[in-house]
């Protein structure tokens, strides 16, 4: 019997209308998951605004989608930690497009130090900032535009969220993604007499610029990784931009406080 079904790659971007006329806020451009959803939203006839605190990875995204035949408009570099920004960054995008749609709240850093180990305010703070501040942040000044016509905010918890990954530093990372997990749900009901719909994507690991330093450099990680996963191979970011794809799209129209497990069944077990 063939197993080569479970290493199958992930299904690459490709051009479509399923968000034609949409206006899509992405933060976190310049790499990752961030840079594969503005990519493939673009693909799919959404205007994307997208924004990086590192201007050289945000504009290597913007050439990226030049070079697919796409246009991705960003503002870098910009601190997600700092309101006034993050305004700045709201109204550039509604000046620009005239409205908004879609919030992807994709941006996130965080420090992995074992708890003897954390600082807390280079370590603990700074992790719940990266990871929850910078979602309130952003979903606030998103809020009074994306009352206007409705819409949809994407946010990313994690599978971290519900289990513990041994071998992971990854305290700090949890609770941020724990509370991105509750933020959601609460926004999806205050967002519902609007309508804004709310979800959040929980991923596995999926291979990024981030996670390419403990994939490389902390021994039989990655063999622990893939032994919770029904599908044998590690994320990619186009696996969680076609979810994204999805939760943006009038497609879900009926989809609110939702969280979507996209982990190779790690959180099943």
């Amino acid at each position: 019997m063939t197993t080569a079904w479970k290493f199958k790659p992930a299904l690459p971007a490709r051009r479509g209308d399923r968000l034609s006329g949409k206006v899509a806020l992405v933060t976190g451009t310049g790499a990752g998951i961030g840079r594969g959803i503005a990519l493939l939203f673009a693909q799919q006839g959404a205007h994307v605004v997208g924004c990086d605190i590192d201007a050289a990875s945000a504009q290597a995204t913007v050439d990226a989608a030049r070079a697919q035949g796409d246009a991705i408009d960003s503002v870098h570099p910009l601190d997600l930690t700092q309101p006034a920004q993050v305004r700045r960054l709201v109204e550039h995008t509604v000046q620009r497009c005239g409205g908004l749609d879609v919030l992807v709240n994709a941006a996130a850093f965080g420090a992995f130090q074992w708890l003897e180990a954390m600082d807390y305010e280079r370590d603990w703070r700074r992790t719940l900032t990266g990871e929850a501040d910078i979602v309130f942040l952003a979903c606030q000044a998103a809020w009074p535009h994306l009352k206007v016509r409705g819409g949809s905010v994407i946010n990313f918890a994690s599978a971290n969220a519900h289990m513990a990954l041994p071998l992971s530093p990854a305290l700090a990372h949890c609770a941020g993604k724990g509370a991105v997990l509750a933020m959601s749900r609460q926004l999806a009901m205050e967002g519902a007499p609007h309508g804004i719909r709310v979800n959040s994507i929980s991923p596995a690991l999926v291979v990024t610029e981030a996670t390419s330093r403990p994939l490389a450099d902390i021994p039989g990680f990655e063999e622990q990784v893939l032994s919770k996963f029904m599908v044998k191979r590690l994320g990619q970011p186009q696996d969680i931009a076609w979810a994204a794809l999805f939760l943006a799209s009038d497609e879900s129209s009926w989809v609110t406080a939702s969280e979507v497990n996209i982990d190779a069944g790690a959180t099943a077990w």
